[in-house]
């Protein structure tokens, strides 16, 4: 088995004003190995895009901050690393997609020039060379190279998102954030950007963290899924096994929350409550307000991390504390 390529480790991201703390990611590890693909599923504010903009060194300043952990990329602590040395890893070795291809492009620049400038930016190009490879990338993402001259605005939606997917493999780098990289985006445009990044991936070798809402869109991409509720990650396992028998009652939630073929349903049956407020967690485990199965231990008892059928598990109900109701304990 292969080292890790990227390996966060009780990671603790926090956004730290006058008024409050808001407790934004806490705790949470996780490993991906090289050409792997790994999806980061939850609600808004479940701490899924801060997990991202953690390993990309680009949280808000002065308010965010990783007040704990470690972010080990082929070794190499990201969180220790001075800004000047992030500049040499982003877009290079690391590259992100953004969510919004509308406010991720430049309006004054064309998309020819918005390419080349990464390539030209790590040295790896001069400006006649680094045209040509933006022509090359803008083919790779199925546009014509005729098209470089073009500005943002004279292009449709998902053309904007193969653009910006374009700037992020111009470099070639060894591990993709995409931040959901479909949602402004109609079905059928997701679908093809979503084709495009899995033909991508394989054809590169490239590493990917695919950030989303829709377990439908993570299940054509990924191998393994990890379910993040309020700055946790609550499951984390193979994709098919997450998605066979889930073994936490947010992720169950999940599932019964969204439309199957192959059940007969007149309702769907949608999470109670909302998410609780980061900036006042509760002591114990923070889904039980919302869980069907919760006990009065677990209000009181924050779960730890539990081996639970070749995946880890943060409930009660894995530790063998709480009777387990839902019926996929151990076999």
């Amino acid at each position: 088995m292969s080292e890790p390529q990227l390996s966060v480790r009780e990671l603790v991201t926090q956004y730290v004003t006058d008024e409050e703390v808001v407790h934004a990611v806490n705790g949470i590890s996780f490993d991906l190995a090289p050409g792997d693909s790994l999806g980061l599923v939850g609600e808004t504010g479940a701490g899924k895009t801060t997990t991202a903009y953690s390993i990309m060194g680009l949280l808000p300043k002065p308010t965010g901050r990783i007040a704990g952990g470690a972010v080990l990329f082929e070794g190499r602590d990201l969180v220790r690393a001075s800004e000047e040395e992030m500049r040499t890893i982003r877009g290079n070795q690391i590259s992100m997609i953004f969510q919004d291809p509308m406010t991720s492009l430049n309006p004054i620049f064309s998309v020819g020039d918005q390419i080349a400038e990464v390539l030209e930016i790590h040295g790896t190009s001069g400006r006649s060379d680094a045209l040509a490879r933006a022509g090359d990338m803008l083919e790779l993402v199925g546009i014509p190279r005729e098209r470089m001259s073009e500005y943002p605005h004279q292009f449709s939606g998902g053309m904007k998102q193969r653009v910006v997917i374009a700037i992020a493999l111009a470099c070639s780098p060894k591990l993709l954030l995409a931040d959901e990289p479909t949602t402004a985006l109609d079905v059928t445009i997701q679908a093809q950007v979503l084709r495009m990044i899995k033909d991508l991936k394989a054809r590169l070798n490239t590493s990917l963290i695919l950030i989303s809402h829709d377990l439908g869109v993570v299940a054509q991409v990924c191998d393994k899924v990890a379910i993040m509720y309020a700055g946790k990650i609550v499951e984390y396992g193979p994709m098919a096994d997450v998605f066979k028998a889930p073994l936490h009652p947010y992720t169950e939630g999940l599932f019964n929350s969204i439309p199957r073929l192959d059940v007969d349903h007149d309702r769907l049956s949608p999470i109670k409550g909302l998410m609780p407020d980061p900036a006042q967690l509760a002591e114990g485990c923070v889904f039980a307000p919302r869980c069907p199965y919760a006990r009065e231990l677990c209000a009181a008892r924050p779960p730890a991390i539990t081996e639970c059928r070749g995946r880890k598990v943060m409930c009660l109900m894995r530790e063998g504390l709480v009777e387990d109701r839902m019926g996929v304990g151990d076999e």
